[in-house]
């Protein structure tokens, strides 16, 4: 995806990086232009659709995600959800899965209030695409209590858990093709890494 799309003028005449809010974006971005508007603390990231092989891992994701929580009961996994941190950070994980006792957090609107208890990012091509993923996206996550992160390394087919510990988001595991993945957040759920990659 890249960082920097043809952008509206609406949102070029918008607030200075850093201060901008969900109203904001509400306000000055055009609805379905085919652009993703994601706030982290104020700052506006516009990203462009995602290459078809970033899709397709999402779609494995989501199906084995899906598959799991439907035999279980446990949550419900969404693709591409609002999740609205604060009034200053909202994104659009690729991937977030929320436990069924949290599923009242999403609003009549369609967004997630609150923290995820899984986000999945799969990484695009680009070094802001991967900072932002790698960096800016694990803070906001951290910040919010996300319990669970993943990255998902489409490049080097591997897959990185990080899971709270002691208040703190830390890696717990880094997944290779010949590995299962599992977690502690999702118990029974196992997928075999190489299912998620071409």
């Amino acid at each position: 995806m890249s960082s920097l799309p043809n952008l509206p003028d609406a949102v070029l005449a918008g607030p200075p990086q850093g201060q901008w809010t969900v109203a904001d974006v509400v306000s000055f971005a055009p609805e379905e232009d085919g652009n993703r508007y994601e706030l982290i603390a104020g700052v506006l990231h516009v990203t462009t659709q995602p290459h078809t092989d970033h899709q397709w891992i999402v779609a494995r994701v989501t199906l084995a995600l899906g598959q799991w929580s439907i035999e279980t009961g446990a949550g419900e996994v969404y693709t591409a959800p609002g999740v609205i941190f604060s009034p200053h950070s909202a994104v659009a994980p690729d991937v977030v899965w929320v436990r069924r006792q949290r599923v009242a957090t999403i609003d009549r609107d369609g967004k997630l209030y609150g923290a995820p208890d899984l986000a999945v990012e799969v990484l695009s091509a680009g070094a802001k695409n991967i900072e932002r993923d790698r960096i800016s996206k694990l803070d906001l996550y951290q910040q919010h209590d996300v319990p669970e992160y993943w990255i998902i390394d489409r490049f080097q087919h591997q897959i990185e858990a990080y899971r709270r510990t002691a208040g703190t988001l830390v890696l717990a595991q880094v997944y290779g093709p010949a590995d299962t993945l599992t977690s502690p957040l999702l118990p029974g759920f196992a997928c075999p890494v190489s299912r998620l990659f071409r």
